[in-house]
């Protein structure tokens, strides 16, 4: 394979350089927007590049993506200090260290909010945009690889581009891409998307040519997901979620085909998606920002129409089945920008079913997606808050307990709340679901400790909801106490009550 198949525009033949002499031109201080949403279409040589660089030579930068990124690079800038702020999520346990030892700035937000961002110059501009693809056009239009994430609105508004032609990626992904860019808001008009499968753009980013200031060549594969297998506990979850959507059908609010389904990105949610292979739901569309292992499973099983993401993210089995037999699925799948995927617009249009992971929530419905323990960041806030704001139905899935049962995934007041009681319409635990919609605080309570709480610990929620009731007030609680299952954690290792006192 010679250049000129992958780089088809004759006037960028001339742009190709070493990943070494594209990191050279980075400098200290400067902003990269950089390819990559869940370890899928991640640049892979120039950061790797940069890492080497920075054994003898100290400089910082700014590191905005579409979300994680695979290939070690997170991991690898964390270990190489050369990062001053990182957004808009990230998954990486080196990484998660260093932002909360404080070594580093992580900015937490919405995912469709980057492009807003950017576009409206609220946060720093891009110097650089580093993005992989697998061609170059005859017209000088960048065909992205196996996601999409923010690298449209990186390179319409970065001062210069270097592209990564990987070759180790499909090149059946080209005409996969529906690329559309909004106007500035107050400028825009209305999105023109009213169907999963619809297409409102190119096919290809379109930039001046003059910006390409580099292509650098690489064959490298995504790294694969890190999402576990279903297992009892999931299996339980999925069975009590078909439950409630099956009432939802008998009372007529779903038809037989449900609604496009969005499912985030995790072991718990791809889980509980894979639950519906074998249940009588079909003709199903998907729109959501990740395409995990669980809707090629429903594709194969012929419960899926039509999917759009902006992301495929798979894992190592589920990668090579998928992309070794990639006709089999492409006429199925749009891949789009992640501020489309996650457009609140079309998210209320649609009506979605929104299926994402908490960490936590309490007994009022207030849900932790972020924060261990109130304090320690997690991964971030990803697309869940987009979602669940704007969904037909949002709803949350977590296991009941975590470590062992010492903690409790249902507690008194959620240590950090990243989506109000406001926003969350189910949840769902391994133990039962609650409906929340149209109750009252006090009518959640009931539902969310008796349905959706271990055993273990609904005595212990009863007796903070009692004891709070004493207070009164539309949402009673014992403000002293709210937070004594996370501070007892933290003392003893458990949630448990009635920890004897240490000597």
């Amino acid at each position: 394979m010679t250049n000129g198949d992958r780089i088809r525009d004759e006037r960028l033949h001339d742009r190709v350089v070493s990943a070494k002499d594209a990191a050279s031109w980075i400098e200290d201080g400067m902003t990269l927007g950089m390819s990559g949403f869940t370890r899928a279409g991640d640049v892979k040589a120039v950061p790797t590049a940069l890492v080497d660089r920075a054994e003898h030579e100290h400089f910082k930068v700014n590191v905005f993506t579409g979300a994680s990124l695979g290939s070690d690079i997170d991991k690898m800038f964390a270990e190489a200090g050369i990062i001053n702020k990182r957004l808009p999520f990230q998954a990486d346990p080196v990484m998660r260290k260093k932002i909360n030892q404080g070594e580093h700035l992580f900015v937490d937000h919405h995912l469709s909010h980057t492009s807003e961002w950017i576009r409206h110059g609220v946060i720093e501009p891009i110097d650089y945009a580093i993005l992989e693809a697998i061609a170059i056009t005859e017209d000088g239009g960048i065909i992205p690889s196996t996601s999409i994430g923010n690298s449209l609105v990186f390179a319409e508004n970065a001062q210069n581009i270097i592209i990564e032609i990987n070759t180790a990626q499909p090149q059946l992904l080209e005409g996969m891409h529906d690329l559309y860019s909004p106007a500035k808001q107050g400028d825009r008009q209305p999105i023109p998307l009213t169907k999963p499968n619809d297409r409102i753009g190119g096919t290809s980013i379109q930039v001046d040519p003059a910006k390409i200031k580099g292509i650098v060549f690489t064959h490298q594969e995504d790294s694969p997901s890190t999402i576990g297998k279903p297992d009892a506990e999931t299996k339980m979850m999925a069975d009590y979620l078909l439950d409630f959507l099956r009432d939802e059908v008998a009372s007529g609010r779903l038809t037989k085909q449900l609604a496009p389904i969005q499912s985030g990105i995790g072991s718990v949610a791809n889980a509980v998606l894979h639950g519906m292979v074998d249940s009588e739901f079909k003709n199903l569309q998907v729109y959501s920002e990740v395409l995990q292992d669980a809707v090629f499973d429903l594709i194969d099983a012929g419960k899926v129409d039509a999917a759009s993401c902006c992301s495929i993210t798979l894992s190592e089995d589920k990668m090579k089945q998928v992309f070794s037999n990639f006709e089999n699925y492409r006429d199925k799948l749009i891949m789009r920008p992640q501020e489309i995927s996650n457009h609140p617009e079309i998210i209320r249009r649609l009506g979605l079913i929104s299926i994402n992971t908490a960490l936590e929530f309490d007994i009022y419905g207030n849900v932790n997606s972020t924060h261990v323990s109130g304090t320690k960041m997690m991964n971030g806030i990803g697309g869940s808050g987009d979602f669940a704001r704007n969904a037909k139905l949002a709803i949350f899935v977590t296991k009941s307990i975590a470590k062992d049962g010492n903690i409790s995934s249902i507690v008194p007041f959620a240590s950090h709340i990243d989506h109000t009681e406001h926003d969350v319409d189910v949840v769902v635990t391994e133990q039962g679901y609650a409906d929340l919609r149209g109750l009252a605080p006090r009518e959640r309570v009931p539902k969310i400790i008796e349905n959706c709480a271990h055993p273990m610990y609904r005595q212990q929620l009863w007796d903070y909801y009692n004891e709070a009731l004493e207070r009164g007030g539309q949402t009673p609680h014992v403000l002293e106490k709210a937070f004594s299952w996370h501070a007892n954690f933290t003392k003893y290792g458990t949630m448990k009550e009635r920890v004897p006192e240490m000597v």
